[in-house]
């Protein structure tokens, strides 16, 4: 067995090791609630929300345009200088999807705020 199959083994183990904290942790804190007497109601209190589809969409919008205008600024910048490719377009394209995403994020929280 060869170091190429480990890979994609242990991203699988990784994802499923992921999946079964997640559900396991939520079936442990909800049957803590229940014992306690708790309502069952807060269980589903976000399901009558169908504003999660938007926040999404709108934070992948603004990621992609952020990325986008990095991707040109970074060439504007390696052809009329002469910094380093390797070092201008990476840290250009992470600077502008994370300004992309942080201008997601408040729209997302005005869209939220108007239902």
């Amino acid at each position: 067995m060869g170091p190429e199959i480990l890979i994609p083994i242990s991203m699988f183990l990784m994802i499923f090791g992921i999946v079964y904290l997640f559900f396991s942790t939520r079936n442990r804190e909800r049957m803590a609630l229940i014992e306690k007497g708790v309502d069952a109601s807060i269980f589903f209190k976000g399901a009558g929300k169908s504003s999660s589809w938007k926040v999404f969409v709108v934070n992948l919008a603004f990621l992609l345009i952020g990325s986008g205008v990095g991707i040109f600024i970074a060439l504007l910048i390696t052809t009329y200088t002469s910094l380093n490719d390797e070092a201008v377009f990476p840290s250009i394209i992470f600077i502008m999807a994370g300004i992309g995403l942080l201008a997601g994020f408040r729209t997302a929280k005005d869209l939220d705020k108007e239902e």
